[in-house]
């Protein structure tokens, strides 16, 4: 990597350019290179309570500090209304989720719902398009009392093979996300998953907080490495779930959890991420808002 500098001290900032991504590198007491990930700040649509329009939801989230918003799709909202907004603000939509995955599973034994969920994908990879964004996140199958873990794999991968020719006509990349779907349950496997494809259209939603429950981020940074495509940010607590039940392990803010955050920055770095990071938290009003996006800045300085 090449990496040409101007310092005029300690701590002073640069940018390096590295594999046609910008990164943040900061030069440590010692004077060595110390890079952090350059993370852009979203989150999701819903988590939006003030009752405004699209316009002037898209001026608060600009106006607290947000880089972008991801949306739901296929949704209701009014795409020339969003388009102007986008337009207007500079808020910038990174990506859309897709809306019916978890109604309509890829893996369901029912084929004409399998159907509808991959037409579902195809609008919402086309209306990304449309967006200027580059992902849709894909929950990827659901394992149930009527579905295997062999069908859900099958099913889903055969699915989204369909999809393929969509996203290559689009250039929006289907992103996976670990979710508590009871399918793909380790790193390695979302690795290979991702890798059946082998496809430059398909990668990782990696959410940080769902592996709590059940693994720890960092191991899943490694093993994803360049398949990570934008990360979702949440917390999870140990405790809260013993306590209170499992669902009430989410109930609790930034850095009053389990996650450790500076070991995830360490992870990102070391796989050289830089992208979009989503809050997909409890949303509220503007100083709800507020709290998460400030919240969201100490994680990456942790």
């Amino acid at each position: 990597m090449a990496t040409t500098a101007a310092v005029t001290g300690t701590g002073a900032l640069t940018s390096v350019i590295a594999s046609g991504k910008e990164s943040v590198t900061e030069f440590n007491v010692a004077g060595t290179l110390a890079p952090r990930p350059m993370v852009k700040k979203s989150l999701k649509w819903g988590m939006v309570k003030e009752e405004l329009s699209v316009m002037d939801k898209f001026k608060l989230l600009k106006d607290l500090g947000y880089d972008g918003v991801e949306l739901d799709s296929p949704d209701k909202l009014d795409m020339k209304e969003v388009l102007a907004a986008r337009d207007k603000t500079g808020l910038l939509i990174p990506g859309t989720v897709n809306s019916m995955h978890w109604k309509l599973p890829l893996s369901d034994p029912d084929p004409k719902k399998r159907e509808e969920c991959v037409k579902s994908i195809e609008k919402a990879l086309r209306d990304t398009k449309v967006y200027g964004g580059t992902t849709v996140l894909v929950v990827p199958g659901v394992v149930n009392a009527n579905v295997t873990y062999k069908e859900a794999y099958e099913r889903s991968q055969a699915e989204i093979r369909k999809l393929l020719p969509v996203a290559e006509e689009t250039g929006v990349k289907i992103a996976f996300e670990n979710v508590w779907n009871q399918f793909i349950l380790s790193p390695l496997e979302a690795a290979k998953y991702v890798d059946d494809f082998n496809h430059p259209m398909v990668g990782w939603y990696f959410d940080v907080g769902n592996v709590l429950r059940y693994s720890w981020p960092a191991s899943w940074i490694e093993a994803l490495d360049k398949r990570i495509l934008k990360l979702d940010l949440k917390e999870f607590s140990f405790k809260k779930q013993n306590d209170l039940g499992l669902w009430k392990g989410f109930d609790v803010e930034f850095f009053d959890g389990d996650c450790n955050w500076p070991e995830v920055n360490k992870a990102l770095e070391k796989i050289g991420y830089s992208g979009w990071a989503s809050a997909e938290v409890a949303g509220g009003d503007r100083k709800r808002l507020l709290t998460i996006r400030e919240k969201m800045d100490e994680i990456f300085k942790a």
